[in-house]
């Protein structure tokens, strides 16, 4: 298992630095990095989204239990289930490779993080899509623009901070 995943992280770093120098006179490594994959598991987040739906729920609401879920966030929930890890993965093993912080902690913060992104996520897409009218998916992509400032400067300066030299 270690050499399968020396060898993912490997290729995904080697293809992610491979575009690297196209970007280089506009941002340092770390924020390429972070761009490039989080703007992977963005597109990934969003597609799933798409599909959880337009094609698994039919734009029907989910019935659990005495709570019905709006599609919308129904859809949000299936992608997130998906796009957690990944993101996790990823921001673990390239974008933020040197770090003081235990992956155990890591991971605590960066579900804290999450946890934040998901509230962002659901707020906004009840403003957007409940109380604005606005069609799902282009307010899921609304959404992501604000969730990724908060997720990327919460990442570098909490869950992945790297002790400071004195």
């Amino acid at each position: 298992m270690q050499k399968l995943h020396k060898f993912v992280s490997g290729f995904i770093l080697q293809v992610v630095d491979w575009f690297f120098p196209l970007f280089s006179r506009f941002m340092p490594k770390q924020t390429y990095r972070y761009a490039a994959c989080g703007g992977f598991n963005t597109i990934l987040d969003i597609g799933l989204f798409f599909i959880a739906y337009n094609y698994i729920l039919n734009k029907t609401p989910v019935q659990l239990y005495a709570v019905t879920v709006s599609p919308h966030i129904a859809s949000f929930i299936l992608s997130f289930l998906i796009t957690f890890p990944t993101g996790f993965y990823l921001s673990r093993y390239v974008v933020f490779q040197q770090t003081s912080v235990t992956k155990r902690t890591q991971l605590a913060r960066y579900f804290l993080v999450v946890f934040g992104c998901i509230l962002l996520n659901y707020i906004f897409l009840k403003i957007f899509v409940d109380s604005f009218g606005w069609y799902p998916t282009p307010s899921k992509m609304l959404t992501t623009v604000f969730v990724v400032l908060f997720s990327y400067f919460s990442q570098k300066n909490f869950t992945f901070r790297a002790k400071q030299l004195q």
